[in-house]
């Protein structure tokens, strides 16, 4: 199920079920994790980390399994439990029981699926086959982009960067199947060797579907030309973190005039909306590029551009060989695993993506313990009250600024656990026919919903993570903090742990969301929402000086041999850590003032703290997985997010007596200091 683009930072992508540990271990800490072999004075990660990489080595169909990957495991046994017992009655038709069951039956179907073949898009290949002109791809293309194609470009309503209150209709560079443009235009071997193995698999892919060999090298060229292009025109990933350059509304009319090969009244009510007059032009240049491409390159590649387009769609929801080719490349060369998850564990996945919230429901009723609620609203009142006592510390920031950042960090709209009021699945129409069919229709049903949204009010009800989801989120938007139920657990939260481990872990997180509002990008949007400049300029480029010294310090980190992390990518999420690590220690020291915790397990309150905010980060990783997530994550590698990290936290090295000489210590001068 293809996901909206939203204006969210999250923490990381991953869901996972609420479980809390029933020992009795006060400490929190799980001293098997640990690898004692090993300095924290020399390798801190691999001391706090190196005994759970040892006892979760990566299996199969893993290119990275950290503590994330092993809390979806149980969240996936859970959610297939609560499945499989409504996918094995017989529920009434229009039911959300039915629409679940039958999506799951569907999925699990693999006789079904094989005889099946690719003839769930066979209509639609021969549709787009029958283009004549350029007149029928602006006809079809509303069409594409409704069912879940993202073909030259996307369109998608979300609050408006200058007007938060309201929805606003917005477009946004697309079309490459690769989803990083570096991946078109890098020589270096590694990615030149990812592009040749792309062309294969687009081979591949056509003749799955019935075209003959030659055919399908000539449509792999086509694909590959309009992709270049498209990337070539296309932002970078840094640019695309610059909220003013991605912003950049206008007219209708303007828009028919700047690109001129599309009739933009035509297509946009095509899509279901209406009456629109405005429009943010995300990526001005790439749009334009778009009508180049659509009013130069011939016919045929066109053609051969969305064929393919459907093709890698609909291949994860047609038989096993198309899927096991598609998984070859996406999952084996891109990534490194070795194998494709259970069928069982892929049904659950779209499920949980078609019907996130309907699978929620059920979830939050039997798995989240409302006690984790009280206890998350304290945490982040302690945490809010924490982070204005820094804001009001800070020497390098006037008392202007410092009035406006704590207006913002006292209007934040906190979230926890689950949604008081549930989405409505009832014109989600989900029957037997196939599923990539109901693939389609739950495409459509998400569109319609985010659709009828332009020109209203923004609700700031509305959540954009699931109840089930282990992540967290802050939406500059809507200056919202999100923490959904899936996240309260160990080992980010543990009902039985003292405030050493949980302002470790999960105050940290708390934390690190609230910094969000305040990071390079999240600073740019005040107390309302609306993306405007609330600093004044001398307070301004001090804190772009100070946010300097932490994207010079991840870009000098070597994540694989002879490559770099790519500090000004990652440092919305670099200063997050940063400020949540800082936020969370104060908070938990203020906490436990009046009644210090003892040493436990040999370990000071101090040495716990530091220890469960590196074991939320533990994992193996491929070396594939590295090359691209360096590419397209800007969350830093795990082990940098704690290696890069604590090195900036002066608390880290008392706790740990690390001085200079040590491998770990970074002189004080060339530290971060933000938050």
């Amino acid at each position: 199920m293809k996901k909206f683009i939203l204006p969210i930072i999250a923490l990381m992508l991953m869901t996972t079920a609420c479980n809390p540990k029933k020992d009795t271990n006060n400490a929190g800490i799980q001293l098997t994790n640990l690898d004692t072999t090993v300095s924290p004075k020399v390798d801190f990660y691999q001391f706090a980390c190196g005994g759970w990489m040892k006892n979760n080595p990566l299996t199969g169909e893993y290119s990275r399994f950290g503590s994330f990957d092993k809390l979806a495991e149980n969240n996936r046994k859970q959610l297939r439990g609560l499945i499989e017992e409504i996918a094995a009655k017989t529920a009434t038709k229009g039911s959300v029981e039915q629409k679940i069951g039958d999506v799951y039956n569907m999925a699990m179907d693999s006789t079904k699926l094989n005889a099946d073949g690719f003839k769930p898009i066979q209509a639609d290949l021969k549709k787009i086959g029958e283009i004549k002109n350029v007149s029928d791809i602006l006809k079809l293309m509303p069409e594409l982009s409704v069912v879940g194609l993202d073909p030259y470009f996307t369109v998608f309503v979300e609050a408006d960067p200058m007007n938060s209150s309201l929805e606003l209709v917005q477009t946004y560079q697309s079309g490459i199947s690769l989803g990083q443009r570096d991946y078109y235009l890098d020589n270096d071997a590694h990615t030149k060797d990812i592009r040749d193995k792309y062309k294969t698999n687009v081979v591949k892919m056509f003749q799955l579907v019935g075209f003959t060999p030659a055919d399908a090298q000539k449509n792999m060229e086509a694909v590959l030309k309009i992709e270049t292009r498209l990337a070539t025109a296309a932002y970078d990933k840094v640019k695309l973190r610059d909220p003013h350059a991605n912003y950049n509304k206008m007219t209708v009319a303007d828009l028919q005039k700047m690109v001129p090969e599309i009739n933009w009244n035509e297509y946009i009510t095509s899509l279901g909306l209406k009456n629109i007059k405005d429009i943010s032009v995300s990526q001005k240049e790439s749009l334009v590029e778009v009508g180049k491409i659509l009013s130069s390159e011939p016919i045929a590649s066109q053609i051969a551009y969305l064929q393919w387009k459907l093709i890698d769609d609909a291949a994860s929801y047609l038989s096993d060989p198309i899927y096991a080719q598609n998984f070859d490349f996406y999952g084996k060369t891109l990534s490194g695993k070795k194998e494709q998850q259970p069928r069982w564990k892929r049904a659950v996945g779209t499920v949980d993506g078609v019907l996130g919230e309907a699978v929620g429901q059920m979830y939050v009723k039997k798995y989240f313990p409302a006690e984790s609620k009280e206890r998350m609203l304290k945490l982040v009142q302690n945490l809010q009250e924490t982070l204005g006592e820094r804001i009001k510390g800070l020497t390098w920031m006037g008392d202007s600024t410092k009035l406006k950042a704590i207006e913002k960090l006292k209007s934040f709209y906190v979230k926890i656990g689950y949604p008081d009021k549930w989405r409505d699945y009832t014109d989600l129409d989900i029957t037997k026919d196939s599923y990539y069919a109901n693939i389609q229709r739950a495409s459509k049903f998400e569109h319609a919903y985010r659709f009828a949204k332009a020109g209203k009010k923004v609700d700031k009800t509305e959540w954009q993570m699931t109840p089930q989801t282990v992540n967290a989120y802050y939406n500059p938007s809507t200056n919202e903090i999100c923490f959904p139920a899936g996240i309260l657990q160990y080992p980010f939260f543990d009902m039985t742990a003292d405030d050493a481990f949980n302002y470790g872990a999960i105050g940290v997180v708390i934390g690190h969301e609230m910094t969000h509002g305040f990071d390079d990008q999240g600073r740019q949007f005040d107390k309302e929402g609306n993306l405007k400049d609330w600093w004044t300029p001398q307070d301004g480029k001090k804190f772009d000086a100070r946010a300097k010294v932490m994207s010079n310090y991840f870009d000098s980190v070597v994540v694989a041999p002879g490559v770099h992390g790519n500090g000004k990518f990652t440092l919305g999420e670099n200063i997050a850590d940063h400020g949540g690590l800082q936020i969370s220690y104060q908070a938990f020291k203020k906490a436990t003032a009046n009644a210090p915790l003892a040493v436990k397990d040999g370990f000071t309150p101090e040495q716990r703290f530091f220890l469960a905010y590196a074991n939320v980060w533990a994992g193996n990783v491929r070396p594939e997985e590295i090359l691209k997530r360096t590419k397209s994550d800007p969350h830093s590698l795990g082990k940098w997010r704690v290696d890069g990290a604590l090195p900036q936290i002066q608390a880290w090295y008392d706790a740990f007596g690390i001085k200079a000489g040590d491998p770990m210590f970074v002189p004080v001068e060339k530290r971060v200091s933000i938050w």
